[in-house]
């Protein structure tokens, strides 16, 4: 089964791209309220008109193409609809002229509309071409993985300060003499290799207290409750994880005094990696997969199996699950066969109620496992 059938290719391309221009020429209009100042240093002006240029030549031709053809008409008219109310308020000419003011808030909308763009550019080819299993790209739930990529992205900067806050502290008050200047001597690769392996040991700790202790598997049943695994599942993850999570991991990065570009680097990598790593991407790695976490690795960890509902908690170092005692890889090459919670019932549909569920009910592990 195609995982994108040819007969959806250019009305969901058309609706997808026309989206996606309306959203990027609302943020030349409102700069300061809708784009976050550290990510308007990633791109120029040019590169973002530019690639809404080519957004909405596709939404119209692809758009065009799916109604000539009675394809989806509905999703080709939303297309083409907003990829016409895109140019309407000034398309690709919205004028833009001084600097833009730095707000104590902003939307990370500019950052949901490129990671959005280029994610899919990649991994839905990639998926297509490797698939592991014949997963439809609007498979069950995609819209659920969706909210939680815009909220992610959307919110980035309120979950950066949630994260400066929760660490600010310990930061500010803990000190390990010598040890900054030290890390900062390194070069640059062995101090970015040294970061990954510290933030993976962090998250893999707490990524097993998230499997043990039931107050916090309640938030994170949430992220194992896709029933499939692709490039967007893998954004499933409660706003409260999210923080915590952050925060934990980035704060031995800052407590030794890593560089901001190695900290950046590092950022960088786990965004990719952690997509990677739910991709549905069925190519066998051989002995790589023992050296960096691949998507069997942790596909595994997501099985709905109880023999691996403990395993796998490494997002970048399988060393760091051999070290924990937590590593467990099929030999044989083997997939998984489903994915998702054993008791699917513990986790509601939804992105609203899966984030109101945590804080609801008095469930033991018994109920959520055996």
């Amino acid at each position: 089964m195609s995982m994108l059938r040819h007969h959806l290719l250019a009305p969901a391309a058309s609706c997808f791209l026309g989206v996606l221009s309306l959203t990027t020429v609302l943020c030349f209009h409102f700069p300061e309220l809708l784009t976050t100042r550290e990510f308007r240093a990633v791109y120029t002006e040019d590169f973002a008109r530019t690639l809404l240029l080519i957004g909405l030549a596709v939404a119209f031709f692809a758009g065009t193409i799916a109604v000539l053809r009675d394809q989806h008409k509905k999703m080709a008219f939303l297309g083409v609809g907003t990829a016409t109310a895109a140019v309407l308020l000034g398309g690709t000419e919205v004028p833009f002229e001084g600097t833009v003011h730095n707000t104590p808030f902003a939307l990370g909308l500019d950052w949901f509309v490129l990671a959005l763009f280029f994610s899919a550019l990649v991994f839905i080819p990639l998926e297509h071409a490797f698939a592991r299993r014949p997963v439809p790209v609007f498979r069950p739930g995609w819209r659920t993985d969706a909210c939680y990529f815009f909220m992610s992205h959307v919110l980035v900067q309120l979950i950066l300060i949630l994260v400066t806050a929760s660490t600010s502290l310990v930061v500010s008050t803990v000190k390990i003499p010598g040890m900054q200047e030290w890390i900062q001597d390194l070069p640059f690769v062995v101090a970015f290799l040294l970061a990954v392996f510290l933030a993976d040991l962090a998250q893999a700790v707490l990524h097993r207290c998230y499997h043990r202790i039931m107050v916090l598997w309640r938030f994170h049943a949430v992220h194992h409750s896709s029933p499939e695994l692709d490039w967007l599942a893998g954004s499933r993850v409660h706003f409260v994880e999210t923080v915590l999570t952050r925060s934990i991991v980035l704060l031995p990065l800052l407590l030794v005094g890593f560089s901001p570009s190695v900290v950046n680097a590092y950022a960088v990598l786990v965004g990719i990696q952690a997509v990677v790593a739910h991709a549905n991407i069925g190519i066998r790695f051989g002995v790589l997969e023992y050296l960096v976490v691949l998507p069997r690795y942790h596909h595994w960890h997501h099985a709905r199996h109880l023999d691996y509902w403990d395993r796998n908690y490494a997002i970048h170092l399988p060393v760091v699950d051999m070290l924990m005692g937590s590593f467990k890889l099929p030999r044989d090459g083997s997939w998984p066969e489903e994915y998702g919670v054993l008791k699917r019932e513990t986790v509601p549909v939804g992105i609203l109620a899966q984030h109101v569920a945590p804080f609801r009910g008095r469930r033991t592990f018994e109920d959520y496992v055996h």
